[in-house]
């Protein structure tokens, strides 16, 4: 099988979207796939790499750089090509790891429907409403999914009526809180405040992302992520633990020092392990999930449960929770990413089955 395995693009998560696709390029099944390698720029292009039909060896770049004829090596390059060129190959499936707006948002899964392509992770619905935390908030409210407190706001609301925002935020929000970006992850504009002159430098910041943000109550917790997997057959891994010194981690800490630790599996009751699977199981279905997610939860010294997060895209880094978890639930990385392949395709061939009764009818 033909794998185009697009990566990079133009959101603030472009550099882990290329180790992501490093990662995932050294644990293809090389004897049953060949991987032709797109590479989004930050300012949108599309660039096709030499096709790979073995792991890449290390220092080999990934930032493809363009030029007449593409080659792999410590300056790799590629040729720019246009979005068509997903439909150039027969026996083709995309795998998109583009982390952030314009990857994980439903918007490039919408092209890939269009050009009716299989391809791997969750549809438009649920990366639409797994991206966006107001959104994703709202629809684990309805099923009654233990969250904490937050107050939405959008930057018209910030510039025009300000007292008005601070008013809702202290009026039901107790310091410290969290404010992020609705539609962004890895950290990215996220910033914690512990009082109302860093409140605004927060809602600031995560304003330069996206023009809706989330204000989340603080709580002293630990964090703990579960992996699923799975189309109507739902399956999820063991619970991890992100294990830190101090209490919250930005995006350096995570990528560029990546002083995170992981414990899996966490050091859990057997019975909140079970109610978080149980969990996240649930967030999975409501957000109308396929392929995989992670999702993200808090757990008090009271083993009280919040979910946090789910994430439509995990990362697939060599210092990623997801890839570790489902290894410690007994699926290698390389096993795993085969799942993710057959599961494209077989939600791929479900859905032109109903097509073909919709054109019987």
């Amino acid at each position: 099988m033909n794998i185009f395995l697009i990566y990079g693009g133009k959101s603030a998560e472009h550099d882990i979207s290329v180790l992501t696709a490093f990662s995932i390029q050294k644990e293809i099944h090389y004897q049953e796939h060949t991987v032709i390698p797109i590479y989004i720029t930050q300012q949108g292009k599309w660039l096709k790499g030499a096709t790979i039909n073995e792991a890449l060896v290390e220092g080999t770049s990934l930032d493809l750089k363009e030029a007449d004829k593409a080659i792999f090596g410590s300056e790799s390059t590629g040729i720019a090509v246009m979005p068509t060129v997903l439909l150039s190959l027969p026996d083709a499936i995309v795998f998109p790891v583009l982390h952030g707006p314009n990857g994980e948002d439903g918007t490039i899964q919408g092209l890939f429907e269009i050009f009716d392509l299989p391809y791997v992770g969750c549809g438009v619905l649920a990366s639409a409403a797994g991206m966006d935390k107001i959104v994703s908030k709202s629809l684990f409210q309805q099923m009654g999914l233990p969250q904490l407190p937050y107050v939405p706001i959008t930057e018209y609301e910030w510039h025009t009526y300000p007292e008005s925002v601070y008013a809702k935020c202290e009026g039901s929000l107790i310091y410290p809180v969290f404010v992020k970006p609705a539609n962004m992850g890895s950290s990215v504009g996220v910033s914690k405040a512990g009082n109302r002159e860093e409140l605004i430098a927060a809602v600031n910041e995560a304003f330069l992302y996206d023009h809706r943000v989330v204000i989340e109550q603080g709580v002293e917790a630990r964090e703990v992520e579960c992996g699923v997997l799975g189309l109507h057959d739902i399956h999820t891994s063991v619970v991890g633990e992100l294990v830190k010194s101090k209490g919250f981690y930005d995006y350096d800490e995570k990528y560029i020092n990546n002083t995170v630790e992981l414990q899996i599996p966490a050091d859990l009751p057997e019975e909140i392990s079970a109610k978080i699977q149980s969990y996240a199981k649930e967030a999975f279905g409501v957000i109308d999930g396929s392929g995989l997610s992670r999702c993200d939860f808090f757990v008090t010294e009271h083993n009280e449960i919040y979910i946090n997060e789910i994430n439509t895209l995990p990362g697939f880094t060599q210092f990623s929770m997801y890839p570790s978890l489902w290894k410690e639930t007994g699926l290698q990385y390389s096993d795993l990413i085969a799942e993710l392949l057959e599961l494209g395709v077989r939600l791929f061939n479900e859905k032109e089955s109903k097509k073909v009764s919709r054109n019987d009818d």
